[in-house]
């Protein structure tokens, strides 16, 4: 019975533990994304946006708000200036003309895939002192996470 009582106690050290890393490490992340934005024109929710659209396609400004957990109007005042800037195109549906949906332009492609780049650049100098062994269970364990957190 003690020893149920002692597992509980240090399991919950642990859980307290992870998640108080996590925490700092999504902070480090955040912070290291925003760096990395400043020498471009957009905006990090502009980056939320563009990114959707650079892995899902083309979407509506419907399908764009409700993955970003944001209100229609905000969604639309986002597409508004990245297309002002040329990041994106709204497009009316051949078959429903009511149906808008916003596309990618080069220049939006650009600024991501370069964005991506170099957050991949930062995780590899931060990941530089890992075995390629701890790097492969590493990369198992956040995919094992990811998918039980969906």
């Amino acid at each position: 019975m003690n020893d149920d009582k002692h597992s509980n106690s240090h399991d919950l050290d642990r859980i307290a533990f992870m998640e108080k890393e996590l925490r700092y490490i999504s902070g480090i992340i955040k912070q290291q994304g925003r760096e990395i934005l400043n020498s471009y024109t957009i905006t990090p929710p502009q980056f939320v946006a563009l990114q959707w659209l650079f892995e899902h396609g083309d979407m509506t400004i419907g399908d764009l708000s409700n993955k970003m957990y944001l209100a229609f109007s905000t969604t639309t005042d986002l597409v508004d200036r990245m297309e002002k800037n040329e990041l994106v195109v709204r497009i009316r549906e051949e078959q429903d003309r009511r149906v808008v949906r916003i596309k990618l332009l080069k220049e939006g492609e650009r600024v991501i895939e370069e964005v991506i780049q170099k957050r991949q650049e930062y995780l590899k100098t931060v990941l530089a002192n890992f075995t390629v062994d701890e790097a492969e269970q590493f990369a198992a364990l956040l995919e094992k996470l990811h998918t039980n957190m969906k």
